[in-house]
């Protein structure tokens, strides 16, 4: 089943990466000229295409889809806790994923229409910066999301 799960994880990310070649990443509005300055400089060019340009790392070649440590998940722009290992699960896909953020306040949740698709883009609420997308084909048990984030967007802190 984990065999199947990573051939569907790798066969997404190649349409995605060849959507992205064709279309354009996402038909969100992008941050003004003086924001993407400012993430520039605090952002490395990897965090920066993931977060502004809202792009998406390959599966399996992340920092995060196999940590298994205690700890939090937290902002890589402000530092902002985000997610928990508590709420963290092995999705198969290739990226991290939780069942949940640690507070409702600290995402928020923006349509995206990008490549003939309908998912839920996840950004970071106080920024607006692109962290990944949410689906609903999480564990049941634990309420059914299945929160698909970047590594590149986050930075893990070991408890």
């Amino acid at each position: 089943m984990k065999k199947i799960s990573a051939i569907l994880a790798l066969l997404s990310a190649v349409i995605i990466f060849s959507c992205q070649q064709m279309n354009g990443q996402n038909n969100q509005p992008k941050l003004s000229k003086e924001q993407q300055e400012k993430w520039k400089s605090k952002l490395t060019p990897n965090q920066y295409e993931i977060m502004v340009n809202k792009g998406t790392e390959p599966p399996f070649k992340n920092a995060y889809w196999n940590n298994h440590q205690k700890g939090v998940y937290v902002s890589a722009a402000t530092g902002e806790v985000l997610f928990s290992s508590d709420d963290k699960f092995d999705s198969g896909t290739g990226w991290p994923s939780f069942t949940k953020p640690v507070s409702a306040g600290k995402v928020a949740f923006v349509t995206d229409r990008s490549y003939g698709m309908d998912r839920t883009e996840v950004i970071e609420k106080s920024t607006g910066l692109h962290l990944g997308h949410v689906f609903d084909d999480g564990p049941a048990d634990r309420g059914g999301k299945r929160f698909c984030m970047n590594s590149a967007a986050l930075k893990f802190i070991k408890q």
